[in-house]
């Protein structure tokens, strides 16, 4: 990093980045566009002031936020009204706004109180890396911070370096890229701390790019870099970004993300990590290790959560109860009718969808697995679909966007383009639903067009 140049998109004067590095930990004396630079000591220095409002912003955040992939639950269903089941980009209708983004990316946007938060990747080589903030009621852009990535940003074509989806705790967004950069900044966009895990771990990469996006579990954030280099998984302090725990994995490929059970209480959560022949669980604060599921695990889509139940893909579906923290879990069924391809699974009302090969729509019941229905979609999948108000939306790389319409049986009500390629999964939040292109970000909402 000596010698290069950290900036804002919107700043007149760069900023030089320091050269010194404790514990291969980051500090920026300054993040310019901020409306005062400061040194980050002088931020730290709120004491207990500090400390109160950032659980003031937290607590008070909307509790319509998307928080993290795939919501705040890590499940992407929920029961907002209103979400509109048809759009027209091209005429306006029920398009909210629709903004350009400057870079290529397949992160997800997360949404946090009155902010629309996404990062991008761009530069010849990939390795400009970026986060942008938007207002959620008019899509205005309220910040934006670029910098260059310390690791490897050599990925696959069709992808970008930005395809880890960024995860916030309501006070601060943790931003989290293929090259293995991971940056944290507060909701003005001031970084807060940075860590460049490819400097501690240089073999730590893959051939088509890391995919995998961090997890907040309370005080620590959660990264799993699992791929055929130098393989572990690590657990970091939300407020500091120094390493609480760091855990050795298989060394092989793997682009599912954390995902979070919860348990009775919060200090009783544990973190889900996929590996190729296992699905492994663990302490936030500890790593340690509470029980294995051996199984062939799907090296894409991650795991859901609903009801203390684990749905898992490994050569299909399979739902698995646990029978303790540290007790290996119960398997209820298995069904591999319900094999997905790249998307992740989704749980509501009873009821599980998947989407798999050649782009058909499996739903299936929760009690005893059984397919229930199926509805043929357009197109291949990487995006996870997203469940509100007793619908489906579906994009596929293509741009299309599939509304399905949910019940005894599924019907397809409508394929809408949005952008030339859809990588990402939707967000939904106040009755909107966030899609995320890649060159375009909007908000599809209601309107009296």
């Amino acid at each position: 990093m000596r010698g290069r140049w950290l900036w804002d998109n919107d700043a007149t004067q760069p900023t030089h980045w320091r050269s010194q590095w404790h514990t291969a930990l980051a500090v920026p004396r300054h993040m310019t566009g901020s409306p005062h630079p400061r040194p980050l000591s002088r931020r730290r220095a709120g004491g207990a002031l500090g400390l109160v409002l950032l659980i003031m912003v937290a607590t008070t955040a909307s509790a319509a936020d998307w928080r993290q992939f795939r919501g705040t639950d890590g499940n992407p269903a929920c029961d907002d009204a209103g979400v509109p089941t048809s759009f027209d980009v091209a005429k306006g209708l029920n398009v909210a706004w629709r903004v350009p983004l400057p870079d290529r990316g397949a992160a997800s946007p997360i949404v946090v109180g009155n902010q629309v938060i996404v990062t991008c990747s761009g530069g010849e080589r990939q390795d400009r890396l970026s986060i942008l903030s938007f207002d959620v009621g008019s899509g205005k852009k309220l910040w934006h911070r670029r910098w260059w990535a310390t690791g490897t940003t050599h990925v696959h074509p069709f992808s970008a370096v930005a395809q880890c989806t960024p995860a916030s705790d309501g006070s601060r967004v943790f931003a989290f890229y293929s090259s293995n950069d991971l940056a944290c900044f507060d909701l003005d966009g001031n970084l807060l701390w940075y860590r460049g895990l490819a400097l501690e771990s240089p073999t730590t990469r893959n051939d088509v790019g890391m995919a995998s996006s961090p997890l907040v579990v309370g005080s620590t954030v959660v990264v799993q870099c699992e791929n055929q280099g130098e393989s572990f998984a690590a657990g970091l302090d939300v407020a500091s970004g120094r390493t609480r725990w760091r855990i050795p994995r298989d060394h092989s490929a793997i682009w599912s993300s954390p995902t979070l059970l919860p348990g009775e209480t919060p200090r009783e959560d544990a973190v889900l990590l996929v590996g190729r022949d296992r699905l492994t669980t663990h302490d936030p604060q500890t790593g340690k290790l509470l029980w294995t599921f051996e199984a062939p695990c799907h090296t894409v889509a991650s795991p859901a959560v609903r009801d203390g139940r684990v749905y898992l893909q490994a050569n299909g579906l399979n739902a698995l109860e646990p029978t303790g923290r540290a007790s290996e879990p119960r398997l209820l069924w298995a069904q591999n009718r319900m094999h997905s391809g790249a998307s992740s699974p989704v749980i509501h009302a009873g009821r599980a969808y998947v989407i798999k090969s050649p782009g058909i729509l499996v739903c299936g019941d929760l009690a005893d697995g059984r397919v229930l229905w199926q509805v043929r979609l357009a197109g291949t999948f990487w995006s996870t679909p997203v469940v509100a108000d007793g619908h489906l939306w579906a994009a596929n790389d293509e741009g299309l966007v599939h509304v399905v319409e949910l019940g005894e049986k599924g019907r397809l009500l409508g394929s809408y383009p949005f952008d030339a390629k859809v990588l990402a999964t939707p967000a939904v939040a106040d009755n909107a639903l966030y899609l995320r292109g890649d060159e375009h970000l909007a908000k599809i909402a209601l309107t009296d067009n």
